[in-house]
Parts: C-alpha cells; structure tokens; sequence
C-alpha cells in the first residue's frame, strides 16, 4: 500500500511538473526547440516512473521496494527538479550532486544483480565483500559508459553535456577541456564508496541484510 501512495505521489508531482513546462512554452520563456525538449524529458521521466513494472512485466524480474524507492528519488532530483525545474541550471553543482546520487542507486542495483547470478545459493554464507566490490565494480562501470553517451551527444547534436565549451560558445583547451568528465567520474566514484560504506556498516551482525537487495525471478 505504501509503494502505491508513493507512485501516486510522485505521479502527480510529476505531472505538475509537466503543466510547468507547458505554462513555460505557451509564454516562450524558452526557444521552442528547447520549450520541446523539456517538455518530451517530462513526459520521458512520468513514463519511467513505471519503469519497475514494465521491467517485471517484460524480464519478469521482481525490484525489491528498496531499490525502487532510491531509483524515484533519483528520477525526482534528476528529471522533475533538475530538468523539469531547471535547477541544474539555477544551482551550479547540481550536476554533480546527481553523478554522486546515481552511483548509489546503481550500487545498490549491483547488489540485486549479483544476488540474482547466485540463484538459490544462501547469501548468508557468502562473503559481504562480494556483493560490496561488484556494487562498487557495476556503478563504476556504469557511470564510465554514462561519459560515453555523453561523448555521443556532443558529437552528433554538440549538446555540450561534457562542458568542452563555455556557455558562450567558447571551446575550452586541454585540461580545462577535461574537468568535467573528470569531475563526474571522481563524484561517481565517491557515491559508489559511499555507498559501500553505508551498505558495510548496515549489514554487520545482520546476515540477510543483501538479500533485501536480491533480484528475483518469477516463475512460470
């Protein structure tokens, strides 16, 4: 019950969010092309808010609520409240604080998965440190392939996202070029210890405590 109260909550929020973007492109606050995309990123983020069931539905893989709840509240600070919002424009480290926030989520996702890869083995009786070093591993390999897509970005639409350019236009030089991708990936990296950190103080003395994380698979 509590899980429906939350999608409904953030569903609606996610909505008003939406009527924002509308408001703000029927007064051309922004150009139309960018009014556009704000408002498709909207609708994108109201869709993937069912993202765990659809997931379920095609993959008949069970999310466990835990990691649920820490993937919405990494699609309201990212997608409503950073896009949506613009406050990844209005607060200048913004991006940083979500390239360490969704380490974590992908954290705990490698978590699930490695439970997952272990079938019916008693996660009991298995070292933390292997769910705690693939957690770290999976996010970290992420957050690499996430610089990627960024790369991809700026080559075909020059959409910036690697801060190669001031917001003038100016092409920035050498290291200066750099500190973008590099800052994202050092913030990546911080989540995902942090993360671990967390995760290894909550699962002393508790032996069950990755098995909350567990993927698992529907039956037939």
């Amino acid at each position: 019950m509590t899980y429906k109260k939350y999608q409904i909550a953030l569903l609606i929020f996610g909505v008003l969010c939406l009527s924002y973007n509308i408001y703000e492109f029927a007064i051309s606050k922004y150009s139309t092309k960018q009014g556009i995309i704000f408002i498709i990123e909207c609708l994108a983020g109201i869709a993937l808010i069912f993202l765990p069931e659809i997931i379920t539905k095609l993959f008949r893989l069970v999310l466990p609520e835990k990691i649920i709840y820490f993937y919405w509240f990494f699609l309201v600070i990212s997608v409503f409240l950073g896009t949506s919002l613009h406050m990844i424009s209005i607060i200048s480290f913004w991006d940083k604080v979500l390239h360490t926030v969704s380490p974590m989520v992908l954290t705990a996702l490698g978590y699930g998965l490695i439970g997952f890869f272990m079938k019916k083995a008693d996660i009991s009786q298995t070292s933390p440190w292997l769910f705690l070093l693939f957690g770290f591993a999976f996010a970290g390999v992420c957050g690499v392939f996430w610089e990627f897509w960024e790369m991809l970005c700026d080559s075909v639409a020059d959409m910036n996202l690697q801060r190669y350019a001031t917001s003038t236009g100016k092409l920035l030089i050498g290291r200066a070029a750099l500190m973008d991708t590099m800052g994202d990936l050092l913030t990546n990296t911080i989540g995902a210890v942090v993360m671990g950190i967390f995760a290894s103080i909550q699962s002393r003395g508790k032996v069950s405590y990755f098995q909350e994380y567990r993927l698992k698979k529907i039956s037939k």
